[in-house]
C-alpha cells in the first residue's frame, strides 16, 4: 500500500484524536480576528478560546451556504470572512455555483499548502507519484479543483498534462501520444471520453492509463459506474470528495473497500440529522458536517456541506486508521426524490442504469404528482440496440429493485447534453 505520510495516516485513535485537538485550538487561536466568526460566536454567547476539544466544538453554530453567500452578497466582493488583509491573499476561485450563486474563495500561500497536503493524500491513496503522468480532462475556468488537481500532482512528484481548451478527441489523443498513466476529470467526462474514443475507433484499454480518480459526484463510488469506468478504460478507479468552501476532505485507497477514507488529520467530521441538527448514531446515515483544519484565511466551522454520508468506524485493511465513509457521498440531503412513497436518491438510479451497457446517456424529467415525484426516462441506446428490449429491462429492474413504475422515452442518438464538469441530468418539470 502506498502512503503520503504513513506515521500519521495509521495512527491509533487516541493520539489521532489528541493530534485533532491541537489543531482544531490552533485553528481558532489563528482566527480569533475573523470578523464574520467573530459576530457569529458571540450571538451564540460562546467564546472561541473555550473551545478546547472537538467534544467543545459541537457546541459552536452551524455555517451555511447560504450564510457565505448572503455574507459577501451583504459585503461584497468577499465578505467579512477573510482572517487577514486581502494583500495576504495569492489564490482566487469560486465554487461552480450549482446550488446558489458562486462564493468567491481566496486562499494565502499557507493555505494553498493545506490544499496540497490534501491532494497529497488523493494521490498517494491511489498510488500516483513521480513515475506518473497525469491528465487533468478540465477547461480550467475558475473553479479551484482543475487547479489543485494540477499543483496536487507535481505536489506528489507527478508530470501534469493540462487538458484545457481542447475538444474531447483532443483530449483522448494526448493522452494517447503522451502515455499518460493517470486521468483526473468527473466520472461523467471519463465515461463520455470512452463514449468519444468508441466513435473513434480509439481503444482506451490499450493505453497507458492505470488509474482513473474522480471528484464532483458520487459516481465513482457507484458500482454500476465505477465497473464501467473500470471496464472501458482498463484502469482501476478511485473516488474522492472535496468542495472549494471546505477543501479536499476524502480520499479513496489501494484497498478498493467500496469506502473512502474522511482526512482526519487536515478536518473535524460530523454527522448528523440534516432535519434536527441533532449527532446520528455511528453508521446511521446523516449529513456530513465539516471543520478544515489548515485553512486560516478563509476558515469554514462546522460547515454544513448537505452531503449524505454513513460512517463505518473499523480500520481499513490498507491499514489506515482513519474513519470511512461506506459508498462514498451517497447524495445530497436536498436531492431526495418520493416517488411513489419510495425516498430514492439520484445514485441510486445512476447505479441501475449504468448496470446496461447498451445505455449510452440518460436524462431524468421529474413531474410533481398528487405530493410525489413522478419519473420519466429518456434513454439514449448504442448503435444496433433495440430499444424495446432496454426499455421493458429497465422497467422490470425499477420494479424488481425499487418497486417503483417509471415511464421511459427513446432519446435520438446524440440528443441528450454531455457533461465535462458537474452533470445535470435531473430536471423538474411541470406537471
Amino acid at each position: 500500500m502506498v502512503f503520503y505520510q504513513r506515521e500519521l495516516e495509521t495512527l491509533d485513535r487516541k493520539r489521532l484524536s489528541e493530534l485533532r485537538d491541537e489543531r482544531l485550538r490552533r485553528l481558532l487561536s489563528e482566527i480569533n480576528t475573523n470578523q464574520f466568526y467573530q459576530d457569529k460566536f458571540h450571538a451564540a454567547g460562546i467564546e472561541m478560546n473555550s473551545v478546547r476539544s472537538a467534544e467543545d466544538l459541537k457546541r459552536l453554530p452551524f455555517t451555511t451556504k447560504s450564510e457565505l453567500v448572503a455574507e459577501q452578497e451583504a459585503h461584497p466582493p468577499y465578505g467579512r470572512l477573510l482572517t487577514y488583509p486581502l494583500t495576504r491573499y495569492v489564490y482566487l476561485h469560486q465554487t461552480s455555483g450549482t446550488t446558489s450563486n458562486p462564493i468567491k474563495c481566496v486562499e494565502t500561500r499557507e493555505d494553498w499548502e493545506a490544499w496540497m497536503r490534501c491532494w497529497g493524500y488523493v494521490y498517494r491513496g491511489a498510488g500516483v507519484g513521480e513515475e506518473d503522468l497525469v491528465f487533468c480532462a478540465f477547461s480550467f475556468g475558475p473553479y479551484i479543483s482543475h487547479w489543485a488537481a494540477m499543483d496536487g500532482g507535481r505536489h506528489v512528484g507527478a508530470l501534469c498534462l493540462s487538458g484545457g481548451g481542447m475538444s474531447s478527441e483532443q483530449r483522448l489523443r494526448q493522452i494517447i501520444a503522451n502515455r499518460c498513466t493517470v486521468l483526473v476529470c468527473t466520472p461523467t467526462y471519463a465515461l463520455h471520453l470512452a463514449e468519444v474514443a468508441t466513435s473513434l475507433g480509439l481503444d482506451l484499454r490499450a493505453s497507458s492509463v492505470r488509474t482513473t480518480i474522480h471528484a464532483g459526484e458520487p459516481g465513482a463510488s457507484v458500482p454500476s459506474v465505477k465497473g464501467r469506468i473500470e471496464r472501458e478504460w482498463g484502469a482501476t478507479c478511485f473516488d474522492h470528495a472535496g468542495a472549494t468552501e471546505v477543501g479536499a476532505w476524502a480520499f479513496d485507497c489501494q484497498a478498493q473497500t467500496g469506502s473512502i477514507h474522511l482526512n482526519e488529520l487536515e478536518f473535524v467530521f460530523e454527522v448528523i440529522d440534516p432535519r434536527t441538527g441533532a449527532a446520528v448514531d455511528e453508521g446511521a446515515r446523516g449529513e456530513l458536517v465539516v471543520t478544515n483544519l489548515g485553512r486560516f484565511g478563509m476558515p469554514v466551522v462546522r460547515y454544513r456541506t448537505g452531503d449524505l454520508v454513513e460512517v463505518i468506524a473499523e480500520p481499513c485493511s490498507c491499514g489506515r486508521t482513519l474513519t470511512r465513509i461506506k459508498g462514498g457521498v451517497l447524495g445530497r440531503a436536498d436531492d431526495m426524490l418520493i416517488v411513489r412513497g419510495v425516498n430514492l436518491y439520484p445514485s441510486v438510479i445512476d447505479n441501475l442504469l449504468r448496470a446496461f451497457a447498451a445505455i449510452v446517456e440518460y436524462e431524468v424529467e421529474i413531474r410533481r404528482i398528487g405530493g410525489m415525484d413522478e419519473l420519466r426516462l429518456k434513454l439514449e441506446v448504442s448503435d444496433g440496440e433495440l430499444f424495446s428490449g432496454v426499455e421493458r429491462a429497465v422497467l422490470a429492474e425499477f420494479r424488481s429493485q425499487l418497486n417503483i413504475r417509471v415511464n421511459v422515452e427513446h432519446a435520438p442518438a446524440g440528443s441528450l447534453p454531455r457533461y465535462e464538469f458537474k452533470a445535470r441530468r435531473y430536471k423538474r418539470v411541470e406537471g
